[in-house]
Parts: structure tokens; sequence; C-alpha cells
């Protein structure tokens, strides 16, 4: 173990961190419509603890290259502790502006938007200054690409080897190798982040969007973190003349970013004989349909609604389900129980790996079918020699095993944690549904879940440690 190397890469992302919150303290400064200095201070203050704090590691670390490449044992390390850090250094604005959040509620709402799950113990988001609201949703930014690969590029520059890094942060499988080609993807996925979020923010500016709302709700909807400076999320343009078209466009990009995003580099490169073996997008977009067409078609069925509006919500809430954003628009707390056991196997697939959504991903589910299918066959058919594919690769025996073993692991893990909130939660008159719910909700990174903890709720009411 290289604790020096670990600390100094550590100082240098918690420095980034800092950056950031001092760009969102000069905004709440000099902010026109809401110059708050309570807030500008509270940013400043964080920025200045957060700054010093990464200083103290940098120089712990050492000036000079220690390493010329890091070990995946520092890799793996240096993730894990990265997203603590920034979760803690995070929630310190919370602290020190009003209306204020405690240390546990702090630490809550700063690592739901570092990890990009979107769950809130804000009661009231509308009572907080636009600087905290920026700060709030800059969190997702930086957290929905993976805060380490945002700046895996950096790393090599200052002469430390990236690629354990890249590899133990991100969920990207390309073939990427050497140091070269890893720079240059995550460049590459760099600019493909940003300019979606662009050019989303662009398109809500059109619609009527301010720009400080406009720029909020991209950065969510890229990172599918489902932030927004709003109490009732998106459902509060719903009512709005062209509300169908604002929900449309958010809807179409948490869609674009729930699909592995090396398909957007692979059409940058023009290597079009690649991208018709991705099968994710495919399996993404039919299950998205056909879970949208049903949820629609049983609510007209059953006049619950009209099938035009029936689908007009079901696109986006599956949509958001799916890509593990959670913004809000229909509560479909108050849809039949059958369609939000559709939405919870939707919360549990997510969306596809290499993208900014959570969940068990898409990939591992083909794996998980095919390998099934595959074990069915050979019941009937032993003598035959069957292969897996998967995006035009073969799938080994060791690598359906482990898609096994994370799927067993992960089902193990929301059984787990459901029977542990139900302990701690014991005597609150929480039910069942929303213990599951809870669970749903943090574990693949949703953010609403069911329940007490459904689109119209959040989590302030859970006991504190």
């Amino acid at each position: 173990m290289n604790p020096r190397l670990v600390s100094r890469i550590l100082g240098i992302l918690i420095m980034l961190e800092a950056v950031a919150m001092l760009g969102c303290g000069v905004f709440a400064r000099f902010d026109v419509l809401e110059g708050d200095e309570a807030a500008a201070a509270a940013l400043f203050m964080s920025a200045g603890v957060t700054g010093a704090f990464a200083v103290a590691m940098i120089l712990a670390g050492g000036l000079r290259n220690v390493v010329d490449r890091i070990p995946r044992r520092e890799g793996v390390l240096i993730v894990g502790l990265g997203w603590l850090l920034c979760s803690a250094f995070g929630g310190i604005p919370y602290l020190f502006c009003p209306p204020g959040l405690n240390w546990a509620a702090a630490f809550f709402e700063s690592a739901s938007g570092f990890t990009t799950t979107g769950s809130s113990v804000m009661t009231d988001i509308e009572a907080w200054p636009r600087g905290l609201l920026l700060w709030r949703s800059v969190t997702q930014l930086l957290g929905g690409i993976g805060i380490l690969v945002l700046f895996v590029a950096v790393l090599s520059y200052l002469g430390l080897g990236s690629k354990s890094l890249f590899m133990n942060e991100s969920s990207f499988r390309g073939g990427e190798s050497g140091m070269a080609r890893i720079h240059d993807t995550s460049l590459a996925l760099l600019r493909i982040y940003l300019g979606l979020c662009a050019a989303c923010a662009i398109g809500l500016r059109m619609m009527g969007f301010t720009w400080f709302n406009a720029w909020c709700h991209s950065m969510t909807a890229v990172s599918t973190g489902g932030f927004s400076p709003h109490n009732r999320s998106i459902g509060f343009y719903s009512d709005w003349g062209n509300g169908w078209l604002i929900e449309m466009w958010i809807t179409i990009f948490m869609f674009l970013c729930s699909l592995n995003f090396l398909i957007y580099v692979v059409i940058l490169r023009k290597n079009w004989k690649r991208l018709r073996q991705e099968e994710d997008a495919k399996w993404l977009a039919g299950i998205c349909v056909a879970f949208i067409l049903i949820i629609a078609g049983g609510r007209a069925f059953h006049g619950d609604d009209t099938f035009t509006h029936a689908l007009r919500d079901a696109s986006f809430v599956v949509v958001t389900i799916v890509s593990t954003t959670g913004f809000g628009t229909a509560d479909y707390e108050l849809w039949p129980a059958w369609s939000k056991v559709m939405l919870a196997l939707l919360m549990l697939m997510g969306g596809c790996a290499g993208s900014t959504a959570g969940g068990f991903k898409v990939g591992r589910l083909m794996v998980f079918l095919k390998s099934a299918k595959l074990e069915i066959s050979k019941t009937f058919r032993p003598n035959i020699v069957f292969r897996v594919f998967v995006n035009g690769n073969r799938i080994d025996d060791s690598s359906r095993a482990r898609v096994m073993f994370f799927l067993t692991l992960y089902l193990m893990i929301a059984v787990f944690s459901t029977v542990v909130v139900g302990f701690l939660e014991a005597g609150t008159g929480i039910d069942l549904e929303t213990c599951c719910g809870t669970v749903l909700a943090t574990l693949s990174n949703i953010g609403p879940g069911f329940g007490t903890v459904g689109p119209t709720e959040n989590f302030a009411h859970l006991r504190e440690p």
C-alpha cells in the first residue's frame, strides 16, 4: 500500500470539489435576481475548509511524482474514499447556510447528490437560496459520470497512471487499453457529457425556463440524478401550456443518458460495425416501449385515465425510473398495484452499463436471461455446445458466474437492508411498502420510492442516527 499516493490523489480530488464550491459561492454573491450574502459566505467558508484539507493531503502525499502508475489496490481505495470524502465535505454548505440542516441530514443530501441518487431530506426546497440549490445540482453533475473519471485525464498530465482508477471507477468496458487511449476516451466522454448538458439547458431555456432553472435541471437530467429547485420537481411545469413538450424534452435526455456513453464515442469515431453490435440500447428501448404501453393501456382500459394522458404520464415515469433519474410529474402512488410492481422491476434493472444510470444494468440482465436459456436448453440437449454472446462478445463461464454472483449479492443486500430499515423504523408506523421502496430508491439510485417516500414525499421523516 502506498499511502502517499492515495493522499496526494485524494487531495487533488477534494481541491477540485473546493473549486466547484467556490464557483457556486461567486454565483450566490453576484446573483442579480437573488444575491444572498449568507449563502455566499457559507459556500466561501466551506470552500476554504475543503481547500485547506485538500492542500494538507497534497503536501502529505508529496509534491513530486511518487509512482508512474496506480496499483489496483490503491485505485480501489481511492475510489471508495473519494466518494466518502467528497460527500462529507460537500455537506458543509448545508450546515452553514440558513435554513440549515443537521450533520446527518447534510451528509445525506450531499451523498445523495454525488451518488446521483436524488433522495432528499429537504422539506421545502424553494426556501433555500439559489446559490445552495446550484451547488446541490453541481454535486450531481460531478457525480454523474464519476468525479474520478472527470479528472482522469488530468492525472496523466501529473505523471500518474490512471488506468486503474478508470477501470475501478467507471463501468465502461470497451477494450480500451493504454494510457493514451484511456486519456482520449475520458476526454471524449467529458465532451459528450457536457455537450448533452448544454443541449438540454438550451432547449429548456427556449421553452421558457430561466437560465438558472434550465442549467439546474439539465445538470440533474444528464447525470440522471433528479434534483430539482422546485418542490414539485418537473411537475411544477406540467401545467404550462407547453408542459407536455418540456416533459418530452427531458424524457429524451434521460433516456440518452441511460445508454452506454461509449456508444456516442463509437458514433464519433464512425465505427458503424461496432455500433450494430450494441444490444443494450435495443433491449432498453424495447423494455421501455413495452412497459409504457402496458401501463398506459392498462390504466386506460380500467378507466383510470384517458389513453393520451396515461401515455404521457407513463412515458415520463417509466423513463425517469429506468434511467434512475427520479424526476416527478405524476404521482404513481395513486396507480394500481400491478403498475407499481412493474415500476419496481424497472428500479431493479436500471439503465445500461457505461451510463450515468444506476441499477442492476441491462447488460447483466441480458447475460442472466441468456444464461438461463442456455441452462434450460442443456437440460433437453446436453450434447450440444452452446455459447452466450452479448454485444458481439462471447461471455465465458467465469463472466456468467460473476453476473450471477452480482445478482445474488444485489438481491441479498436489498432483502437485508429492508429488514434493517424495518427494524430501525419500528414503532413509527412505516409499512413494508415504504421499507422496500426506501431500499430500492437508494440501492438503485432512483431517488423516490414507494409508500411514504414516494414521488410527492421525501426522506425527512425517517429516524436520524
